[in-house]
C-alpha cells in the first residue's frame, strides 16, 4: 500500500526550495535518520566530524545513508535532488520528477516505535501514455561505528564486512571486531546484487541491490526497503527486519494514533495560527528527542544532529515544558536517568551536565545544574502530587544543596562560584545565573522539606533563600547599566575578561561594545577594589535570570527588562549582548553561522523564552508575547515543522528546550494554570496578552491523568468571559479574579471567595464560568 494514500489527511508542512540542501530528521525512540531534504546523505556534523548524519541506533551508528538510482538504457536518475520535501509529524517524503521519462517518485520514510529499524518506501508513478521499464538500484552505505566517547567504554571501530543474506534477500554488514550489525533489503527479491566502492570517510562498506521495474501508463508501484540493526546480535537484527517487513502498516497506524493523542494534549487555540501550529509541532519535536538505550535508560536528548545524548540543564529547562504538554513518561524516565547516573559518578548530589549514549559522562556537572534539579523536582511535584516522587529525589536535593554551598562558596558570601550557563572561558567566578537559580532552589527546597515534615530544614532553607534574594538585589545590581551584573569577581579577573571581550567585540566589528568595554577597563584601573565586585561586561542573557525566577524587585525588574530590549533581533535574544548586530531593534536580520561551528553572535530560543517568562512575572504579557512572536518567525524557517536551536537556521535542527520557551509562558502564565496536585487543587490566574481575545487550552493533564483541565477565554467589547472545565469532580478549581472587577462580576458557575487583596471563584464540581 502506498504511504501517500495512508498519509493523505495527515497534517504536514512543505519545505522551502532554498533549504533543500539542509538537514531533516525522521525519528523513533530507538533509531533516527538524518539526511538532507533533497534526499542526499552528505557527511555532516561536528561533534564526531562528518558522522552525525545517516542512520543511528545509539550507542552505534548503522549507516552513512543510501542512494536510490533509476536506470534506463539511455539515462539514469539519482534520487538526491528532490523538487520538494514534505514533513509529517511521524514521517516525511522527498518528491522527484523525471520529466524525460514521465516518472514521478515519492521517497517516504518512517521509524516505528521501540524498534531498531526503519521503513523506506519508494513510490513510482508513470504519468506517460506508454509502459516504461528500468532498473532501480538501492545502494546501502554501512558505517557501524561507536557514538561519541565510545573509546571510554572500549567501543573501538573496525572495518565493516558485508555478505548477502539469502534469508532476507539482502545485505547484512558486521563490524569485524564487534557484535554490531545492520541489514537492508526490500519486500521483493533483487534481480542482481553487487559490492561497490565506499566513498564515505570511516570504515564502512557499500553494497547494491538491483530490481527490474515495469510500470504501465498511469500506474503506481511501490517498493519497500527495510533497514534494521543491532549492537548485540545478528539474530536481533533479522528479527527486527522481519517485524518491520510484515507489520509496518500496523506500526505506522499505531504511531499515527499516538501522535494524534499528543496533539490533543494541552491543545492550544489562539488567533495567531502560525504560533498555534508552532505549539502543536513542538509537541512532536519533543517526542522525536526521546532516546532509549535499554542498557542505560530512556531520556530526552538535547538536540539533533550534534547533541543526540543526555544533558542535565537542557532537561531541567525542557522537562517543565514536557510536563505542561502531558508527555509525562519522558519526564519521569529522564529524571530517573539523571539522578541515577549523577549518583553513580558524583555521589554528592551534584547533577551531571553531559553523558553520551554509551554511558560515558563527559562533564560531571556545571554549578547551576544542581540547584536547577531541585527546582525541577518541585515543579513536577506540583503537577503530580506524588509524595513518593518527592521522597525518592529529595535525598539527592539535600546532598546537592549541601555540596553547592560547602564546596563552591569559597569566600562564604552566599554565592557559589563556578561555571553556569555561559560557556565563556574565565566566566567561572560568582555568576548571576548560578546565584539566581540557587536562590530559587533553596526556596523550592524549603517547600519540599515542609511537605516531607522536615520543618527545621524548611526554615533553614527559607532563611538562605531570603538572604540570597536580598543579596542578589543589592550586590549584583548595577544602577549605571540598569542591569544585573554578569558576575562578581576580582579586578584581576575582570580585567582579563575585559581584554578577551574587547578582542571578541573588535573581531566582530562591534565598535560600540569596544568603547563600552574600554570605559569599563579604565574605570576599574582608576577605581581599584581589593574586594570582589559586580561587573556588567558581556550583557549575557543570564543577567535576566533574576526576573525569570521572580527574584528581582519590581522597580529593578522593569528597568532591567527595558535594558534587555536593546539586545534582541527579529528572532529573539542574543546569547551575548556585545555580539548584537545591525538587526538589533529592527525587523530585519539573520544569524550567519561560521564554517567552524560556533555560538558567537548567536540568537537562541532559550534566552528568548527566559525573557518571555521574565516579562510575565512582572505583569507584562504583551511584551512576553512579543518574544514568542519573534521565536515563531523561526518555526519552519529551514526545517519544516521544527525550530532551530540558533535562530533562525543554525545549530541543532530540533532542540529540546524550545518547549520550555513556549509551554511555560503559555500554560503557566497566559492561561495561568498553577497545579497543586497534592491537594487536588488547580489554581488558575490568567494573564492574557491583548491580542489573545478568543483562545482556549484544552486537555491539560494534571495528577498524572487523574484530572484534565480545559480553559476557554474570550474578551469582546470590554467583557471578559472565562470558562474552565475539569474531568474529575473530586478536584477543586480556584479561578483568581482581579478585585477591581468584582463590581462587574457575573458568576455563572462557582462560588466567590475573597481574602486580603485576592478574590477567586471556587468550585469542586466540573466547571467554573464567569464574566466581568
Amino acid at each position: 500500500m502506498a504511504l501517500s494514500s495512508l498519509m493523505e489527511n495527515s497534517t504536514h508542512i512543505n519545505g522551502k526550495t532554498e533549504y533543500l540542501e539542509s538537514p531533516f530528521v525522521t525519528a523513533g525512540n530507538r533509531v533516527y535518520m538524518v539526511g538532507h531534504q533533497d534526499g542526499s546523505f552528505p557527511e555532516l556534523g561536528w561533534h564526531i566530524k562528518g558522522e552525525m548524519g545517516g542512520i543511528w541506533n545509539h550507542p552505534i551508528k548503522l549507516m552513512d545513508g543510501f542512494d536510490i538510482e533509476l536506470k534506463w538504457n539511455d539515462e539514469s536518475y539519482l534520487l538526491n535532488k528532490a523538487d520538494t520535501f514534505v514533513n509529517y509529524p511521524f514521517a516525511n517524503t522527498h518528491q522527484f520528477v523525471v520529466p524525460s521519462k514521465n516518472i514521478s517518485v515519492n521517497r517516504w520514510q518512517f521509524v516505528p516505535d521501540d524498534l531498531e529499524g526503519l521503513l523506506v518506501q519508494v513510490e513510482l508513478t508513470n504519468t506517460g501514455s506508454t509502459a516504461t521499464t528500468f532498473d532501480l538500484d538501492f545502494t546501502g552505505h554501512s558505517d557501524l561505528r561507536p557514538t561519541w566517547l565510545g573509546e571510554r567504554t572500549h567501543m573501538n571501530d573496525a572495518q565493516d564486512e558485508a555478505v548477502f543474506e539469502e534469508a532476507i534477500q539482502g545485505w547484512i554488514a558486521k563490524d569485524k571486531d564487534n557484535p554490531w550489525f545492520v541489514c537492508y533489503a526490500s519486500d521483493t527479491a533483487p534481480a542482481q546484487k553487487s559490492e561497490v566502492k565506499n566513498t564515505y570517510s570511516g570504515l564502512g562498506a557499500s553494497n547494491q541491490l538491483s530490481y527490474a521495474m515495469e510500470i504501465e501508463p498511469n500506474e503506481t508501484k511501490t517498493i519497500n526497503f527495510i533497514v534494521a540493526g543491532s549492537y548485540t546480535s545478528k539474530e536481533n537484527t533479522i528479527t527486527t527486519f522481519n517485524t518491520i517487513k510484515s507489520d509496518w502498516l500496523h506500526l505506522l497506524s499505531d504511531k499515527k494514533e499516538r501522535y494524534q493523542q499528543l496533539a490533543q494534549q494541552s491543545k492550544l487555540t489562539i488567533p495567531d495560527k502560525k504560533m498555534q501550529q508552532t505549539f502543536e509541532w513542538l509537541k512532536y519535536n519533543c517526542d522525536w528527542l526521546v532516546r532509549t538505550v535499554p542498557e542505560i535508560g530512556t531520556g530526552i536528548t538535547a538536540g539533533i544532529p550534534d547533541y543526540p545524548w543526555w544533558f542535565g540543564v537542557d532537561s531541567e529547562y525542557a522537562l517543565q515544558g514536557y510536563m505542561a504538554i502531558g508527555q509525562t513518561d519522558a519526564v519521569y524516565s529522564t529524571i530517573a536517568l539523571l539522578d541515577s547516573v549523577s549518583t553513580s559518578v558524583n555521589s554528592n548530589g551534584k547533577i551531571i551536565h553531559e553523558m553520551s549514549t554509551n554511558g560515558a559522562v563527559f562533564n560531571k556537572g556545571n554549578i547551576n545544574e544542581t540547584p536547577q534539579f531541585a527546582s525541577l523536582i518541585w515543579s513536577i511535584y506540583q503537577w503530580n502530587g506524588d509524595l513518593s516522587f518527592l521522597e525518592k529525589y529529595f535525598p539527592t536535593i539535600e546532598k546537592g544543596l549541601l555540596w553547592l554551598m560547602k564546596e563552591n562558596d569559597l569566600d562564604g558570601n552566599g554565592f557559589p562560584e563556578g561555571f553556569g550557563m555561559m560557556e565563556i572561558h574565565g566566566l567561572d567566578s560568582e555568576m548571576i545565573d548560578v546565584a539566581a537559580y540557587s536562590q530559587r532552589a533553596f526556596a523550592d527546597a524549603a517547600l519540599m522539606a515542609k511537605e516531607l515534615g522536615k520543618d527545621s530544614l524548611a526554615l533553614q532553607y527559607q532563611n538562605i533563600a531570603d538572604e540570597l534574594k536580598n543579596k542578589i538585589n543589592t550586590e549584583f545590581w548595577s544602577e549605571n547599566f540598569n542591569s544585573y551584573a554578569d558576575f562578581i569577581g576580582t579586578d584581576a579577573q575582570a580585567l582579563h575578561l575585559i581584554e578577551d571581550a574587547i578582542v571578541r567585540a573588535d573581531t566582530l566589528n562591534k565598535p560600540w561594545a569596544v568603547e563600552e568595554l574600554e570605559a569599563t577597563k579604565e574605570f576599574v584601573k582608576k577605581n581599584p577594589s581589593s574586594k570582589p565586585r559586580p561587573f556588567v561586561m558581556h550583557h549575557n542573557w543570564v543577567v535576566n535570570t533574576p526576573m525569570e525566577m521572580g527574584i528581582a524587585d519590581s522597580t529593578k525588574a522593569i528597568k532591567a527588562l527595558k535594558t534587555a530590549e536593546q539586545f534582541v533581533n527579529p528572532f529573539g535574544v542574543f546569547v551575548t549582548g556585545i555580539d548584537r548586530d545591525q538587526s538589533a531593534g529592527s525587523d530585519d536580520g539573520s544569524f550567519k553561522g561560521s564554517k567552524i561551528f560556533s555560538y558567537t553572535g548567536a540568537v537562541m530560543t532559550l534566552p528568548t523564552g527566559v525573557q518571555a517568562r521574565a516579562e510575565n512575572n512582572y505583569g507584562r504579557p504583551n511584551e512576553a508575547l512579543n518574544y514568542l512572536e519573534r521565536m515563531t518567525r523561526t518555526f519552519s524557517y529551514a526545517f519544516p515543522g521544527s525550530m532551530y536551536e540558533v535562530s533562525p537556521d543554525y545549530g541543532m535542527i530540533t532542540q529540546a528546550w524550545n518547549i520550555y520557551s513556549f509551554a511555560y509562558p503559555i500554560v503557566h502564565q497566559f492561561f495561568g494554570i498553577q497545579p497543586n496536585a497534592a491537594q487536588k487543587e488547580v489554581v488558575i490566574s490568567p494573564l492574557m496578552p491583548d491580542a489573545w481575545d478568543d483562545c482556549a487550552l484544552q486537555n491539560v493533564k494534571i495528577g498524572d491523568g487523574a484530572n484534565e483541565i480545559s480553559m476557554f477565554y474570550t474578551k469582546k467589547e470590554g467583557k471578559t468571559t472565562i470558562k474552565i472545565e475539569q474531568s474529575n469532580a473530586e478536584w477543586k478549581i480556584k479561578l483568581k479574579i482581579p478585585k477591581s472587577q468584582l463590581n462587574q462580576l457575573q458568576i455563572l458557575e462557582g462560588t466567590l471567595s475573597a481574602s486580603g487583596n485576592e478574590a477567586w471563584i471556587e468550585s469542586d464540581k466540573m466547571k467554573v464560568e464567569v464574566s466581568y
